[in-house]
């Protein structure tokens, strides 16, 4: 049996860890704390624990690592970091500053399998999941290397989160702990495809954070051109899954909409999308296409203007999302897949 990746366990797991191997319950308390607020990378660091205790923790479990392969920073201040895990994948977070402080984009998995035809994350595949403590540790490094804190975080960096349900949601309960980091359950968004079933699961959980859906289209034939997670679940089955998140959480869902010219920004598409919305409570965040290698999609920022104006003069709530990290090549995947071209 190997040993247990220890930071990626919640409160309640690492409790019921703690007293598998015969000891108190209350010094989970104490491990949570040495691993969430001082952030050790070793047992020896836990002072306050027992010479005997850090050896028992030590032949049954590991803090995992992560490591800073490439920084760069854009003229908006936006800095992006390529990281290592110890397998030698790696993977990309971004950090982003507003007025109300820093949010930091983190990946979920490494690459991704959904297949988006306009997105550089999938274009090589998935690897693997990452793991809840690899996900943590992007945002405690870039915490460390910016030294500020975050104060908003955005699961919309490489990979699907849904498609890594379980370690996500571990994620998001140890990131909001109050025992350790402490983020605010509402300060945390999660982009997804489309993972219908996933998004009914999340909507049972009732957690506060904001959902937003990768649309991009809104008739199936076009949508399942773009994106072929639509051939599983289609819109009126997407529609209804947001529907019942809405319901059970109370939260307005944001669509995220990839402005592509000449593909899905004419009059009839803005049309097709207020059938679509109209009655919902939600909101579309509209995004000029980033262009990805082998891929001739394209937009401007007016072209996206152009869109959101139609969208606007049929009463639908959209806004142009501010681009940042354009001179650093921001998207998600691009560094990390022009770093694997480069092994190759």
């Amino acid at each position: 049996m190997g040993k247990i990746d220890i930071l990626s366990l919640t409160a309640d797991k690492l409790s019921e860890f703690v007293q598998s191997i015969g000891e108190p319950k209350f010094r989970s308390t104490q491990i949570f704390d040495w691993l969430h607020n001082k952030r050790v990378k070793s047992f020896d660091e836990m002072t306050n624990l027992s010479k005997a205790l850090r050896v028992k923790l030590d032949e049954a479990a590991f803090i995992p690592s992560i490591s800073v392969m490439k920084r760069q920073k854009s003229s908006d201040g936006t800095v992006k970091f390529l990281y290592a895990f110890a397998d030698g994948n790696c993977i990309e977070t971004v950090a982003m500053f507003y007025k109300h402080g820093m949010s930091v984009c983190v990946s979920s998995q490494v690459g991704c399998r959904m297949g988006c035809r306009f997105c550089a994350s999938t274009q090589n595949g998935l690897v693997r999941n990452l793991s809840a403590s690899e996900i943590l540790l992007e945002v405690y490094e870039t915490e460390r290397q910016i030294g500020e804190r975050a104060d908003s975080l955005v699961l919309m960096g490489i990979g699907e989160p849904l498609d890594n349900y379980c370690n996500v949601c571990d994620f998001y309960d140890i990131i909001t702990d109050s025992r350790g980091y402490a983020l605010s359950r509402r300060s945390v968004s999660l982009s997804t495809c489309g993972l219908c079933d996933r998004i009914d699961e999340l909507a049972e959980l009732k957690l506060p954070l904001t959902l937003s859906i990768s649309l991009h289209a809104a008739t199936d034939e076009k949508r399942s051109e773009i994106m072929p997670i639509n051939k599983r679940y289609s819109i009126e089955r997407l529609m209804d899954s947001c529907k019942k998140y809405f319901a059970e959480t109370g939260r307005r869902i944001s669509f995220e909409y990839a402005v592509i010219s000449g593909v899905n920004d004419s009059q009839q598409d803005a049309d097709e999308i207020y059938g679509l919305l109209k009655g919902m409570t939600a909101h579309v965040n509209l995004i000029p296409v980033n262009p990805a290698a082998n891929r001739n999609f394209t937009a401007t920022r007016e072209q996206a203007q152009s869109f959101c104006d139609k969208l606007t003069a049929k009463g639908i709530n959209a806004t142009i999302r501010r681009t940042l990290g354009n001179d650093i090549s921001a998207a998600c995947g691009q560094l990390r897949r022009d770093t694997v071209s480069e092994k190759q």
